[in-house]
């Protein structure tokens, strides 16, 4: 298979990532960038990310569960 070919394929996954919700515009992109590798184009390839660290769970303050047990 051709670049040309794999060139094609990664715009049409690209356009269909522009209509498409996160999820799958992210899971397009993704497939586009494996494209451009096979077809040989490495400036648009995608570099590898990192992914955010999720923010860490708060316990609610002691003072909610302490007191006399009925509402105020």
């Amino acid at each position: 298979m051709g670049r040309e070919f794999y060139r094609k394929l990664a715009q049409q996954a690209r356009d269909l990532a522009e209509r498409a919700d996160p999820f799958t515009r992210q899971r397009l992109l993704k497939l586009a960038g494996s494209y451009d590798v096979k077809g040989g184009n490495l400036a648009r390839a995608p570099r590898p990310t990192e992914r955010p660290l999720p923010i860490p769970r708060t316990a609610p303050p002691a003072s909610i569960f302490s007191g006399p047990g009925e509402a105020g």
